[in-house]
């Protein structure tokens, strides 16, 4: 991020969100001023030692902006991205809207950040779970090529915001507690159960958050052809999601290539000992950086 810029969250109360302002203040980043934005004002939250107050997003609320990230559905992205864009500001969205605009680029920072001089005011963030695979797969894509992934994701209820997290908690505390579980923030009891069901069904019986792995993957490396087959599971797990990648490379490659591969990517940790009983697991990725 360049230096001194004024930086606005929209939908900064929401889970994302909150995690949003947390990281800019934990990264020391150089912002001289930080509007937060949400549907309504109604709080205020932590920043640096004080208090800055949530506002309600208006069509003034992006003047002034350099950099405006937003944090809310896609329906609301769509309204209001456009809006912050023409305001002077750069759109970095998180929403599914943008993604597969041929006019916005979807940007890994690890993976592509050339992409990123294309934008014309709003640039889209990948879905979590694109993401999650494609930091580790882009180097080894670089160096011998992937014809074909076949993904399992193991997605932790965080994916579905705060609801889904205290969905989980309500659950697990009730059933503690001998008590009846209710439902609504997924389509069955979460606690002790596993959901394959995340998004709406659509094409082939796949649903959509299984189909964004295979076209943001696509648009992401510029590989058109990629052949891609994903299944999406919702676990018991509050943070962090984890994944099972099976790919068929261009040229054979050995384990311990594609770990040296992986040893030097960035945003990449390699935990890889079974021996020792050393695995990648979310207990130990929640809430941590790679340092």
């Amino acid at each position: 991020m360049m230096s001194g810029v004024n930086v606005a969250v929209f939908g900064a109360t929401g889970a994302v969100g909150v995690e949003m302002v947390k990281v800019l203040e934990e990264r020391s980043l150089s912002v001289n001023g930080l509007r937060l934005l949400a549907s309504r004002g109604e709080r205020t939250m932590k920043w640096r030692g004080g208090e800055v107050p949530v506002e309600a997003v208006g069509p003034s609320s992006f003047e002034g902006i350099d950099i405006a990230l937003f944090a809310v559905e896609g329906d609301v992205s769509r309204e209001w991205a456009p809006v912050a864009a023409r305001s002077g500001a750069v759109v970095i969205d998180n929403s599914s809207a943008f993604r597969m605009d041929p006019d916005v680029p979807l940007v890994v920072p690890e993976i592509n950040p050339e992409d990123i001089a294309a934008h014309k005011g709003i640039i889209a963030n990948p879905n979590c779970s694109t993401i999650i695979a494609l930091i580790a797969l882009a180097p080894i894509h670089r160096a011998v090529g992937i014809k074909r992934l076949v993904a399992s994701t193991y997605q932790a209820v965080s994916g579905a915001g705060k609801a889904g997290l205290d969905e989980l908690e309500r659950q697990t505390r009730d059933y503690a507690q001998g008590k009846p579980l209710s439902v609504s923030a997924f389509q069955y009891q979460i606690a002790f159960n596993l959901i394959p069901h995340i998004d709406a069904f659509g094409e082939d019986d796949y649903t959509k958050e299984e189909l964004k792995m295979r076209n943001e993957s696509r648009k992401i490396l510029h590989a058109p052809d990629l052949r891609v087959s994903c299944t999406c599971v919702r676990v018991p797990v509050m943070r962090s999601h984890s994944e099972a990648l099976t790919i068929e490379t261009e040229r054979a490659i050995s384990p311990e290539e594609a770990r040296e591969i992986l040893r030097g990517a960035p945003g990449v940790k390699v935990g890889d000992a079974a021996d020792e009983k050393k695995y990648p697991m979310p207990l130990d990725t929640a809430d941590h950086s790679l340092s």
